[in-house]
């Protein structure tokens, strides 16, 4: 490591799953082989951290530990290894890895393949959110296209995810009947262009829903909610159709009847962004980075509807959880880094 970068580094923790999150003075972390220093600019709070906190997420880590799932910064060192080397000093949008401490802190270690470098084009702080969102929106069109569904339904429509999928809907020319839970939810959407909306607690949403998935062969259904909306999905769906599992917002197990599944040929399946990558070769990884890091001042754009320090992370953990439909708060770990929000900042 170089003499520039500090032993000590502010960082959030957690010392139970489950419990608040506080702000320490923590040891700077060393890249080991295939790994590097990245100096943290901005990390996004997401449903996924969110399910982190809880100790719901897929993947635990010992305590205490270092949440975050993905953000951006600087290359400041690197461990063993050509890649490592080649990184350093780059921008790049990163994940954290299963083994080491995630991105709200001010340095992060983790693996150079979770790294990417960003184009000139893209500032740190849509950097910081290209990861999670983006991704998983042109994952769910790739799978569209090679099952060659006609229309899609989407859960939790007013995320931030759901915009997305919602511009690229439009972008492509594939019909998104968009559900949501409440009636401002369903103005928002539709002043966003949304044709299709329908909000789920009306009770006569199981019969709109139904009415129009047979109208527009809406076969490929995407639940981020789980819990009895996932039977209401099952039920609603033309045959052969597939309801994609890919979160669990109502925080309860899915509910299914096995008859939906028999007679018409449905299926339910998990999808999980990090497996869906692993099945890509190189060049196919590639295109679909290049292609979000093309599309994030559009249509995979994200909302910031705060931006607090490290220090404020309790707070902006509060607000995300009060308001996850009003945009992303976004933890700012280097805040001269990000200070110029527009695009084309440079390396």
């Amino acid at each position: 490591m170089n003499n520039s970068i500090p032993n000590i580094m502010e960082a959030v923790q957690i010392d139970r799953y489950g419990g608040a999150v506080t702000v320490r003075q923590c040891p700077v972390p060393k890249p080991g082989r295939g790994q590097v220093l990245v100096r943290m600019a901005a990390a996004p709070i997401n449903p996924s951290d969110l399910s982190f906190l809880r100790g719901t997420y897929r993947d635990q880590k010992p305590l205490p530990a270092i949440p975050g799932i993905e953000g951006s910064g600087r290359v400041v060192a690197a461990g063993p290894g050509l890649l490592p080397r080649v990184m350093l000093g780059r921008r790049v949008a990163c994940a954290a890895s299963q083994t080491s401490g995630g991105t709200w802190a001010e340095y992060m270690v983790t693996s150079v393949r979770l790294c990417v470098p960003l184009l000139s084009a893209i500032s740190l702080e849509a950097g910081a959110m290209m990861a999670v969102n983006p991704l998983t929106a042109l994952a769910f069109f790739d799978i569209a296209e090679s099952e060659k569904h006609a229309a899609m339904v989407n859960t939790a429509a007013a995320s931030a995810l759901g915009r997305m999928i919602l511009r690229l809907g439009q972008l492509n020319n594939i019909p998104i009947i968009a559900v949501v839970r409440r009636k401002d939810q369903v103005d928002l959407l539709q002043s966003l262009g949304a044709e299709y909306v329908l909000d789920s607690s009306q009770p006569d949403f199981g019969l709109q829903l139904g009415e129009l998935t047979h109208e527009l062969r809406a076969t490929l259904l995407l639940d981020s909610v789980a819990g009895s909306m996932t039977n209401q999905l099952l039920k609603a769906a033309p045959a052969g159709s597939t309801v994609l599992v890919y979160g669990n917002l109502s925080g309860e197990q899915c509910v299914i009847n096995a008859r939906e599944l028999l007679v018409e040929e449905k299926q339910v399946v998990g999808f999980y962004l990090a497996n869906w990558f692993a099945k890509k070769n190189l060049l196919q990884s590639l295109g679909v980075i290049g292609k979000a890091q093309r599309l994030l001042g559009t249509h995979l754009q994200t909302t910031v509807q705060q931006r607090l320090p490290l220090s404020s992370a309790q707070e902006a953990v509060a607000l995300y959880q009060n308001n996850m439909s009003g945009g992303k708060v976004l933890l700012v770990a280097n805040a001269e880094e990000i200070a110029s929000r527009r695009l084309g900042n440079g390396d």
